[in-house]
């Protein structure tokens, strides 16, 4: 007789959140975040349930729970405590929960991107999502993200830069801002003296494109790179040049744009350079006010203007939600260069 498959059912906390307004956000995006990743194809029974008052993504696991399955979990945005679920144990009803230990290893802590604040920050676990549909959908959604760099050419205040560190991806941003550039620079430096983090730093003047760009390395052994650079978005290749191609292309397109045009233009102007800096197979994934400009008129406007072939099977069609009473509804795309 052939050996009987067991399945492993697995309920996961939606990562807890500062508000109603970001629980919410993680109710609708843990699901596809979940289906998006290396486990996706081999899960059943994927679904929302209530236990003792909290929200869990419920699940189940062909085979036995793995080492590699347990570090996928750990990476994941939108969900927090694993635990392994049983109907019942003996006489004892459940469901019960056996906690798994799902904890990820970091150079640089998360709370790098949560002490940052600054007006019109993004949220950074929606950050940290981005980051993972984005490498989801690429080539790279295997590989582990310490051999991975991530460019955000509107990086602003750096909550992208500072979630890709985390991971443990070397990162790259600029901002036509020179205010935000300046004192995220200056972040980078105060932040990494006072949790005691070996820096070398290095500022730049380049002055064909009237720039300045700082040079960090961030470790004493196991280093990552950051690179931050004043300047115009569509000149992204020119003023992050040295830094090398990126795997990942993670942003959050300006929401102040209050017409299509203006959107229009400045993705016109950015995409083909954006696109340039990517590895072939690498993606990009950005965010946007979708009640500005529908999805499908985004899509046409992406593959219009780069080589870049539009993600849009499930999981990846359902990545709209709310925001706030401003943001009604923002939208995820994610493309991946040809």
């Amino acid at each position: 007789m052939g050996a009987v498959e067991t399945t492993t059912r697995i309920a996961a906390q939606l990562a807890p959140q500062r508000s109603t307004q970001y629980s919410n956000l993680a109710r609708v995006l843990a699901q596809p975040e979940l289906l998006a990743s290396p486990l996706g194809a081999g899960l059943q029974d994927v679904s929302l349930r209530g236990i003792a008052g909290q929200d869990y993504l419920l699940f189940s696991l062909a085979g036995p729970l793995t080492a590699g399955t347990v570090g996928l979990l750990a990476n994941m945005a939108m969900i927090g405590g694993v635990f392994e679920m049983f109907d019942s144990i003996g006489d004892v009803a459940g469901p019960l929960l056996r906690p798994v230990e799902a904890v990820r290893s970091t150079l640089i802590s998360p709370d790098m991107a949560a002490t940052r604040r600054y007006k019109g920050k993004t949220n950074e676990a929606f950050t940290h999502f981005l980051c993972n549909i984005a490498k989801f959908a690429s080539d790279f959604h295997s590989s582990d993200w310490s051999t991975l760099a991530v460019v955000d050419p509107l990086c602003g205040g750096g909550t992208t830069l500072f979630t890709a560190l985390s991971l443990g991806a070397d990162v790259a941003g600029l901002d036509l801002d020179r205010t935000d550039i300046e004192s995220t620079a200056t972040f980078i430096t105060q932040y990494c003296r006072e949790n005691r983090i070996a820096l070398s730093a290095k500022e730049e003047r380049l002055r064909k494109l009237g720039a300045r760009r700082w040079l960090f390395q961030i470790g004493r052994e196991d280093r990552r790179r950051c690179m931050l650079a004043h300047g115009n978005a569509g000149q992204a290749g020119e003023l992050l040049a040295g830094f090398g191609r990126a795997h990942l292309i993670v942003t959050d397109l300006p929401y102040g744009i209050q017409h299509r045009g203006p959107l229009r233009g400045l993705l016109a102007d950015c995409l083909p350079g954006w696109t340039d800096l990517l590895i072939s197979g690498g993606a990009i994934a950005f965010s946007w006010d979708s009640t500005r400009l529908e999805r499908q008129e985004m899509m046409a406007l992406v593959a219009d203007a780069a080589d870049l072939e539009v993600v849009d099977r499930p999981p990846y069609d359902r990545l709209a939600h709310r925001v706030d009473r401003v943001i009604k509804r923002r939208d995820v795309l994610v493309a991946r260069r040809r």
